[in-house]
């Protein structure tokens, strides 16, 4: 064990008590902050409500001095932070916003002696903001509980004693045991014991996973039942869980062209609105026979309230992230805003099949020697030189091979992409792999019509056999495909690099629309830019795959879809979209939770737009009142804010159900 570990044990621990300390010390700086805003604006309460009661005799004194001595006050406590942030704004050269109306409308309402009226504008737009940052904090609070999968301690093995260590002071290669009840820290390998695994803060399943010795167990999981040994693969800053949790929190610098919209609408709306509120106060008058500045002016100052944006400026992107949030729920990790948007908009999803629609877990079920070869003799022979392949289909010849390999006997070993392996095994030249190798080796065979997939062996030139693996279809990979043609999907297609035969087959079995079979790696790109060719900007393509072997096509799609990539660092870098579990009925779940958040998003707008537009209409025509502009205003933010928030809920009895 490494010396640092010994000696800065003790420091670790402080590190941990301070940490506890530092979230005691958030916690209570939350309350004092929420103390420090209540105690002004209770003030401020009381001195608008004493006005109130009293404002007759208060304005009947010389020049109205104590009526002002009462509401002045308790407008500058309550409106403060509205009046400084105007001011800074201004000096910035940003003077067209929601703290600029509001201040304007309330110093007019001085200015025409309606000191109540402004009071009650800055309480009330003051009060709506408590309530709004107590809605936008329960959705935060929400998503990050979701993310309370970050590991606090890690209990590291140090000259055979355990001790705690924040999980950051681990290092590659120690050893930590994680017992019942506590997450697991760190990504690793099993080296001793099993257990029960529960991995639904990262993957959306609440069925628990069984883990044994020689496993892969990824930081976040929580251990229920026995105690694990783990040899750390990954330092903390490089797991999974720590690139999720960044993920998820940065997903909001990726915007949606509907966020990107509203805060152009909001540049050019704010400055339009004050010129016609200015034209309000002042044509009136001028024009119109018998009409008041006072009374067009207050109008004006209704219309200023009434069109203050912050409910659309605040809901919507409270809207993106909690479809953000919601979709992580479910093990579904978005990367932001605008691929929810694009997901809305899929009408072509492109699967891989290997992995994807089927299991990705070979069995050798044949073995076929040709040419005098033996059985064991060809498996032996295929196991050696498929000995350096980390490809699923070379694992399951190793897994059937039962002997010790000779690796020594492997020699000038050389990939071949989309054909095989050439290498040297005793000296003598193999082949192993697809039909096209032997073709393009020009190896004399009859058996080009094998149905499955087959690995092809030559020796010197002279077929050897084959041996057949079988690959199961997943279990959920046909409803997945019924789901995404409900959903309002046209074309479902496969790309695979396997044979036509058990291409047809597994397209036939699942119900897709078509598929390219025999494809190189370079050949699926070639296919995906067809399909990016032909459909139009509205219709987006999906590509689904398994986020390592995929990596350039997925990159390509419009939307790049990544599954059953926990762990796959190359995923969760390469797509838009990351699924945390195996199963394709995913994309259609990712593509509902898209298309129900534009839905409670373009609601919202909708909402503001036609509240707002009627409550201008009535200020213009002298109906709505200040009181009434402020209540509109804050109420439209707050139903807005509530509405967005439903996008979080999941039906318990069905989590893969969203409530709406």
């Amino acid at each position: 064990m490494s010396p640092q570990h010994s000696s800065s044990c003790c420091s670790a621990n402080e590190d941990r008590g301070r940490q506890g300390h530092s979230h005691n010390r958030s916690h209570q700086h939350n309350e004092s902050a929420l103390r420090r805003e209540l105690i002004p604006l209770s003030i401020a309460v009381v001195l608008f409500a004493l006005g109130l009661i009293m404002q007759k005799p208060l304005h009947d004194t010389p020049g109205s001095i104590a009526e002002y001595a009462v509401f002045i006050p308790a407008y500058l406590i309550s409106g403060w932070s509205v009046l400084s942030s105007a001011g800074r704004n201004i000096l910035r050269g940003k003077i067209f916003d929601e703290n600029f109306l509001m201040t304007i409308a309330t110093i007019g309402a001085i200015a025409i002696h309606e000191l109540p009226e402004a009071v009650a504008v800055m309480l009330f737009f003051q009060v709506g903001e408590l309530f709004q940052g107590f809605a936008v904090g329960r959705s935060r609070k929400s998503i990050k509980s979701l993310l309370e999968v970050r590991p606090e301690r890690a209990n590291l093995v140090v000259d055979g004693v355990i001790k705690e260590f924040v999980p950051e002071r681990v290092n590659i290669g120690d050893i930590i045991v994680i017992k019942p009840g506590e997450k697991v820290p760190l990504d690793g390998e099993i080296i001793a014991g099993n257990s029960q695994v529960d991995t639904s803060a990262l993957t959306g399943e609440s069925v628990p996973q069984t883990v044994r010795e020689g496993d892969t167990i990824l930081a976040g999981a929580i251990n229920q039942t026995g105690s694990l040994t783990v040899r750390v693969s990954k330092l903390f800053a490089e797991s999974s869980i720590a690139k999720i949790l960044d993920l998820v929190e940065n997903a909001s610098s990726k915007k949606a062209p509907t966020e990107k919209f509203i805060t152009r609408f909001a540049r050019y709306y704010t400055p339009v609105v004050v010129f016609l509120s200015l034209a309000v106060a002042i044509l009136p008058p001028l024009l119109i026979t018998g009409a008041t500045s006072e009374q067009w002016v207050y109008r004006a100052l209704v219309l200023l309230v009434i069109s203050c944006p912050c409910g659309l400026v605040i809901s919507i992107p409270l809207g993106y992230f909690g479809g953000v949030g919601g979709a992580a729920k479910r093990g579904i990790l978005v990367k932001g805003s605008t691929f929810l948007d694009a997901l809305t908009a899929v009408k072509t999803v492109i699967f891989d099949k290997t992995g994807t629609l089927t299991e990705g877990v070979f069995e050798v079920s044949q073995i076929s020697p040709y040419n005098g070869y033996g059985e064991q003799e060809l498996l032996t022979l295929a196991a050696i030189a498929e000995s350096q392949s980390n490809h699923p289909v070379a694992r399951s010849i190793l897994d059937a091979y039962d002997g010790v390999l000779a690796k020594s006997a492997l020699t000038d070993y050389e990939e071949i992409p989309g054909h095989g392996i050439r290498t040297q095994v005793k000296g003598k030249e193999v082949l192993a792999g697809n039909d096209r190798l032997l073709h393009r080796a020009n190896i004399d065979h009859d058996t080009c019509h094998v149905e499955g997939t087959v690995v092809h062996l030559a020796v010197e030139d002279k077929y050897a056999g084959y041996i057949l693996i079988a690959d199961r279809i997943k279990k959920d990979a046909a409803k997945a495909i019924a789901k995404l043609k409900q959903a309002g999907v046209t074309q479902t297609v496969m790309l695979t690099g396997d044979n036509r035969v058990i291409a047809k087959s597994v397209a036939h079995q699942l119900g897709l629309d078509s598929y390219q079979a025999e494809l190189l790696p370079e050949d699926k790109v070639e296919a995906i830019e067809q399909y990016l060719h032909n459909s139009d900007k509205k219709n987006k393509v999906a590509f689904v795959g398994d986020g390592i072997n995929d990596a350039p096509v997925i990159a390509r799609a419009d939307v790049g879809i990544a599954m059953g990539a926990l762990g796959a660092d190359a995923a969760i870098e390469t797509a838009d979209v990351v699924l945390m579990t195996d199963s394709p009925s995913k994309v259609a779940e990712a593509i509902s939770i898209a298309r129900k958040t534009h839905q409670i998003v373009w609601q919202n707008i909708i909402l503001a737009m036609a509240v707002k537009a009627l409550f201008i209409l009535l200020g213009a025509m002298g109906i709505a009142t200040l009181w009434s502009a402020v209540f509109a205003d804050v109420g439209v933010a707050l139903l807005a804010i509530l509405n967005a928030t439903r996008v979080l809920q999941v039906n318990q009895s069905n989590p893969t159900t969203m409530q709406f």
